[in-house]
């Protein structure tokens, strides 16, 4: 039987794993727009309504961690993850919008698979945030985030390398590569925040183990 090593009375953790929902969902939703390519506009409304859900509580625990004198953690480490999760669900908004607004003519499959990538990684630190509520090994987590984010790494590059291969292309075409690459720079800085909460957790675990 597991047992936490952190004060019980704080309201952290929960808030930590409501927010990670959030992610997990406008996450969801965003691989939806990707794999199906239709009601782009209603499905970014969802997310940008999760946005604000996700805005909500980081207030919440920005204010908790403001009132409460003894954390379960070190504050900046509360501060680490509420900050983080605020700034992925940011650029999963950023993707989704951008694919909203730009007219997109068809899914990229760099993109697609780069989106189902992050999905999963939102989801592992979600796993990973319930392991440091209750002082459990994280370290198996870590690496299929880290393995997700190489594969994300590969992808981009493959993505961006497609877009550039033509060598003349027409001004349709440079609009195109315009747009694709606003929505690249997105993808990139959500799997690679992604990536550095996980690793921030990960040092969390260690220094309370």
């Amino acid at each position: 039987m597991s047992f936490s090593l952190f004060p019980k009375s704080p309201k952290f953790f929960q808030l930590f794993l409501e927010q990670n929902r959030i992610i997990v969902n406008a996450a969801t939703v965003l691989h939806q727009i990707a794999e199906e390519f239709s009601d782009c506009e209603d499905q970014c409304q969802v997310i940008n309504r999760l946005e604000a859900e996700g805005d909500v509580i980081n207030r919440t625990i920005a204010r908790e961690l403001s009132t409460t004198f003894i954390t379960p953690i070190d504050r900046e480490d509360i501060h680490e993850i509420n900050s983080s999760q605020e700034t992925i669900l940011n650029h999963i908004q950023a993707v989704s919008n951008r694919i909203g607004v730009y007219g997109l003519s068809r899914m990229r499959f760099p993109a697609k698979r780069m989106i189902s990538d992050i999905k999963e990684m939102v989801m592992g630190i979600g796993a990973m945030l319930g392991m440091l509520g209750n002082g459990q090994e994280v370290s198996e987590t870590v690496a299929k985030v880290k393995q997700l984010k190489k594969e994300c790494e590969m992808l981009l590059l493959s993505g961006l390398g497609e877009l550039y291969d033509n060598p003349s292309p027409g001004p349709l075409e440079v609009l195109d590569i315009i747009k694709w690459t606003h929505v690249y720079d997105r993808i990139d800085k959500a799997f690679n925040r992604a990536w550095q909460l996980a690793k921030a957790i990960e040092g969390i675990v260690l220094k309370n183990a």
